[in-house]
């Protein structure tokens, strides 16, 4: 069942889009205690109409495309809590459904806002494994691993009519080369967005220019970037992604703040990273940055970890369409 190529449309028709911010962040802040393995995806069992909410905030924020809750949402993460494959890819579906539902009842209120995207989130095995390691990429799996973990659950967004797949917070080349394979599988528009060890690789050393044109031997791929990653590293890592593709780039970094894997919470950042590379600009919110990354190649910007509807609509009114 292929999905049409509705993100290439527009943005070969010139257009900037803003993509929405953090979800848990969102949840927590309505009274989700998220402190589970399963994050986000927990609210897919016990709150789904509060994701819906989630959503419809975001787009009248001024996002053009939601991310489904599913990035944690895959078959081995439910069956923690003893949910079966077939409930646990229902619930994957219902993300889905949820995000198309605030989209219709945003549309209904406002029908002139234009194109509206749903992106079902295919995030990387070390989410599941909530340990942080989609921020180091230090875990080994096979090919047939990585291809049985993933398609299960893509299989599931596509069915459930998803306009595009967010490839999200991956940090490792292997987990990568499997997923552009099941995205040819499915014949399905994707992104795909790194985590990052510094403005030049990603988290497991590979070189983001050698991920670049990996992505461009895959035609379904829309857009390259970067995500859940630090403020500062935005810049070089555009930069570093501009000189070796002519893909279009999508950035959605975290607030500015510092997360410890290790005690699972957040700190105040430093008032720069030490691998951001001295010609590396220093952007201390989403606002500030957003006209720097556009200006580098961004024609996605949207926020991660701990950013809200406040932030998105800055960067929206940013982010001017011809």
């Amino acid at each position: 069942m292929p999905t049409d190529s509705k993100l290439s449309r527009m943005l070969d028709a010139g257009a900037n889009l803003t993509v929405d911010g953090a979800l848990a962040t969102e949840l927590e802040a309505h009274g989700c205690d998220l402190g589970d393995p399963l994050w986000s995806a927990k609210v897919l069992l016990e709150q789904p109409q509060l994701i819906k909410r989630v959503h419809r905030d975001y787009f009248r924020a001024g996002a053009a495309v939601a991310i489904t809750a599913s990035y944690q949402a895959t078959p081995l993460g439910f069956a923690r809590r003893g949910i079966g494959e077939e409930e646990a890819l229902e619930r994957v579906a219902l993300s889905v459904r949820l995000a198309d539902e605030a989209r219709r009842e945003y549309l209904a209120e406002n029908p002139d806002s234009g194109p509206l995207l749903i992106a079902g989130s295919v995030g990387p095995y070390g989410a599941y494994l909530a340990d942080g390691s989609e921020y180091r990429g230090d875990y080994v799996l096979g090919r047939n691993e990585f291809l049985e973990f993933h398609r299960p659950r893509i299989a599931a967004l596509v069915e459930a009519g998803v306009d595009l797949l967010a490839c999200e917070t991956l940090p490792s080349l292997a987990e990568a080369e499997a997923l552009l394979t099941l995205i040819g599988e499915f014949d399905v528009e994707s992104w795909l967005s790194f985590t990052l060890r510094d403005g030049g690789h990603i988290s497991d050393g590979t070189p983001l220019a050698h991920v670049a044109l990996l992505c461009r031997e895959q035609p379904l791929v829309a857009a390259i970037g970067v995500n859940c990653v630090p403020l500062e590293l935005v810049s070089p890592s555009l930069e570093a992604l501009g000189k070796a593709t002519d893909t279009p780039l999508i950035a959605y970094p975290n607030s500015g703040e510092s997360y410890d894997a290790v005690t699972k919470t957040w700190r105040p950042a430093a008032t720069a990273h030490p691998l951001a590379g001295p010609a590396s600009k220093q952007p201390s919110s989403l606002a500030e940055g957003t006209p720097i990354w556009r200006e580098l190649g961004a024609r996605l910007v949207g926020g991660c970890c701990r950013t809200t509807p406040a932030d998105i609509a800055a960067v929206a009114r940013l982010s001017v369409n011809p």
